[in-house]
């Protein structure tokens, strides 16, 4: 591990009194009343040495639990992904890691441009028409895409199935008083949702969200569930896994107004639960009602390629209170990262990572059954990267007893929905081996008996 230096002699600081054109730093205060000034020095313990300051923070790490210490099965929104080492390299070059809103294009084509092809990655990835630069995370891109609706349709009231992200749902539900809408939850049968009945709730409603996969793991019938949104007249939104998308087809090859989702399984570690980056990308239509920067490209005057902030008439540093959005900051760097790993797999590497989890996780639901003796809460639904077991006790618990063999087994469905108390939901990733799945299995044998 590398740890940066900053020198701060006093040659240094000459220098940079010289440069500011004052003779000391009391200089800098003189304008600083004495009467509101604090007079003494701060109550605080004397500063460590370098020495002391690393092991110190060594020690505050330490209490953490990380994936590099403890074997984690723990999904539920966000994944041990591998992140390649060109992600960091990438991300800690000056002019993009100190980097804020590139308002001045003269000044900021690399940082442009680099958003700009994060935007068109993921139009390729969603096939949908255009992205903005990304948002703060899944959720809030998907209250932003409800506020699209309620304006494109001028209709109040939004649907979203019972199989989506709790997280999600309740970010919807917490935005939507603000928008003048009302949320009406559509419930799964069996770990899925049935198209007629999201029709019928359809009627009426300016959009209609859906996951690919769902918060269980499981395969919606999308297609079919876009369908039943379009018949309505509604606007059909799918939240979707982007590592996904290698294996599964894009939303907007199956009708959908609107993508969007977490991005964090793209070139981000789980860091805790964040911060991350959600996507939103949608047909032309909507263009000028989403929310967010948009980066288009363009001509100098000398005729040579540029990329510009574009379409900001919509947001809120120009209509105030009119805003399509209220959130106009975004996750540049973070998206960045996602972008660097789309890159570095390319359409091929994407479709191995899918195919990988989807063959891992096979095996873990086949040992778990065979060798733990769990049972499949939803036998019967193909799945991509995850799937609900039951444990015969409180799921809770037995996460807690797996850690303490240092295993994380997943995720405890019963914190979000009634009647789910011991049930486990297992996230597979490409970083899991045939090995590790064998000693959950055998974790889960010992802490479920």
């Amino acid at each position: 591990m590398t740890h940066p230096y900053l020198a701060l002699t006093e040659a240094d600081k000459a220098e940079m009194l010289r440069t500011i054109g004052v003779s000391s730093v009391e200089e800098l205060f003189r304008d600083i009343p004495d009467g509101v000034r604090f007079g003494r020095e701060l109550d605080l313990e004397p500063a460590l040495s370098e020495q002391e300051l690393s092991a110190h923070l060594g020690e505050l790490a330490a209490r953490n639990i990380d994936t590099t210490r403890e074997l984690s099965f723990l999904g539920a929104g966000v994944y041990d992904h591998y992140v390649p080492a060109v992600v960091d390299a990438v991300l800690q070059r000056g002019e993009f890691l100190t980097a804020y809103t590139p308002y001045q294009p003269e000044m900021s084509q690399g940082v442009l441009q680099s958003i700009f092809e994060y935007q068109t990655a993921i139009c390729e990835l969603t096939g949908m028409d255009v992205s903005n630069a990304s948002g703060y995370d899944g959720e809030t891109v998907t209250a932003d895409a409800c506020y699209i609706a309620r304006h494109a349709t001028d209709r109040t009231t939004v649907v979203v199935t019972e199989a989506t992200n709790p997280q999600v749902r309740q970010v919807v539900k917490t935005y939507a008083p603000g928008f003048g809408l009302d949320v009406v939850e559509v419930p799964h049968r069996d770990g899925t949702t049935d198209p007629d009945e999201l029709r019928r709730a359809a009627e009426g409603a300016a959009a209609v969200i859906f996951q690919q996969p769902n918060f269980f793991g499981c395969l919606e019938p999308a297609p079919d569930l876009a369908a039943a949104a379009n018949d309505a007249e509604a606007l059909s939104i799918a939240h979707v896994d982007p590592l996904s998308l290698g294996v599964l087809e894009a939303p907007g090859r199956y009708g959908c107004a609107i993508a969007l989702g977490e991005g964090q399984a793209a070139g981000n570690f789980p860091s805790y639960g964040g911060p991350h980056y959600g996507f939103l990308a949608a047909r032309q239509e909507y263009i000028r009602r989403m929310p967010g920067r948009i980066v288009g490209e363009t001509v100098d005057t000398a005729g040579e390629r540029g990329y510009v902030l574009t379409l900001q008439t919509r947001e809120q540093h120009i209509r105030r209170e009119k805003a399509t959005s209220n959130i106009t900051t975004n996750q540049t760097l973070l998206a960045l990262a996602g972008l660097v790993h789309l890159t570095w797999l390319g359409p091929q590497g994407l479709r191995d990572v899918g195919e990988t989890c989807l063959s891992l996780s096979a095996y873990a639901e086949q040992r778990l059954q065979e060798r733990a003796g769990l049972e499949l809460l939803f036998p019967r639904q193909a799945t991509f990267k995850e799937f609900a077991v039951r444990v015969g006790r409180s799921a809770r618990d037995v996460v807690r007893d797996a850690r303490e063999h240092g295993v994380h087994p997943g995720y405890a469905l019963g914190r979000d929905y009634p009647g789910m108390d011991d049930v486990l939901l297992v996230a597979v990733t490409e970083k899991r081996t045939p090995a590790e799945i064998d000693r959950l299995a055998d974790v889960l044998a010992e802490v479920t008996r």
